[in-house]
C-alpha cells in the first residue's frame, strides 16, 4: 500500500505532526526526508531499502550522498538532501566550542560584557565545568556607584544549582580605580573559604573597568593555617 493510500491519520507526516517525531519509526521519519517514493516502492518502502544498503541507521548517518546513490529510487536530490540533515545533526551535536577559564585574564574576559559601561558596581560570577569551560555566566548584585554587596550564600547555590565544579567573581569599579577595598579583601577570602567549605574550585576575583582589569589576591594567611 502505498502511503498516499494509507488514512490521514496513519500517515508519517501527520503522526509526527499529531504525536511528535519519537512516535515514527525510522524508515517513517527518513521517508519524510524523500519525500516521495517511485513507481516500485512507496517513500517509506525506499527509505527501509536505504537503511538496508547502507547496515544500519548509523552507518547511514554516516553516508557520503554518492553512497546513496547505489539504491534504486533515489537520485542526486535525495541523496544530498539525507545526507545534509544528518550533517546538521553533527553539527548540531558538537556545537561551538566553550570559552575556558584557565587564567585571571581569562576570567576578566569572560566578565567583562556584563560589567563595562555601567555606572553602578555589578557582581558577576562565572561558572566552570571541572576542566574550566564556561557554563554560565550570571549577574549576582547590583548596587551604587561604589559599592554592590557580595551574597556569599547566593554565589554558591548559583554555582551549585547550575552543575557547577569552580567558579570566579568580578566586579566592576565605575570609577577606574583598580585598587580592592577592604571589602573586597574580605569578599575574595570568604568566597574561597566557602568554596573549600562545599567542595568547589574557587578560581579567582578581579576588578574590572571600562579599559583594565586587576587581580585581587588572597589576604596572607596566618602561620599553622
Amino acid at each position: 500500500m502505498r502511503v498516499k493510500d494509507l488514512p490521514i491519520a496513519d500517515r508519517p507526516r501527520e503522526r509526527l505532526l499529531a504525536s511528535g517525531a519519537a512516535a515514527l519509526a525510522d524508515r517513517e521519519l527518513l521517508a519524510l526526508l524523500l519525500g516521495h517514493g517511485t513507481r516500485e516502492s512507496d517513500a517509506v518502502d525506499l527509505a527501509a531499502q536505504l537503511i538496508a544498503h547502507c547496515g544500519d541507521l548509523g552507518e547511514l548517518a554516516r553516508s557520503d550522498a554518492h553512497r546513496l546513490l547505489a539504491v534504486r529510487g533515489v537520485g542526486p536530490a535525495k541523496a544530498a538532501r539525507i545526507a545534509a540533515a544528518f550533517h546538521l545533526v553533527r553539527r548540531a551535536q558538537e556545537g561551538p566550542a566553550r570559552a575556558r577559564v584557565t587564567s585571571s585574564g581569562d576570567l576578566a574576559s569572560q566578565a567583562a560584557p556584563l560589567l563595562r559601561g555601567h555606572p553602578r558596581e555589578r557582581l558577576v560570577v562565572v561558572i566552570c565545568d571541572p576542566r574550566g569551560s564556561v557554563l554560565r555566566r550570571a549577574l549576582m548584585t547590583e548596587g551604587g556607584a561604589d559599592h554592590t554587596s557580595a551574597p556569599i550564600r547566593e554565589i554558591i547555590t548559583t554555582v551549585l544549582t547550575s552543575g557547577g565544579a569552580a567558579f570566579g567573581v568580578a566586579h566592576n569599579h565605575p570609577s577606574g580605580s583598580l585598587d580592592p577595598s577592604e571589602s573586597d579583601l574580605a569578599t575574595t577570602q570568604r568566597l574561597a573559604d566557602a568554596a573549600d567549605t562545599v567542595g568547589l574550585r574557587f578560581l579567582d576575583h578581579v576588578i574590572v573597568t571600562d579599559t583594565a582589569w586587576r587581580r585581587i589576591p588572597l589576604p596572607p594567611q596566618p602561620e599553622g593555617r
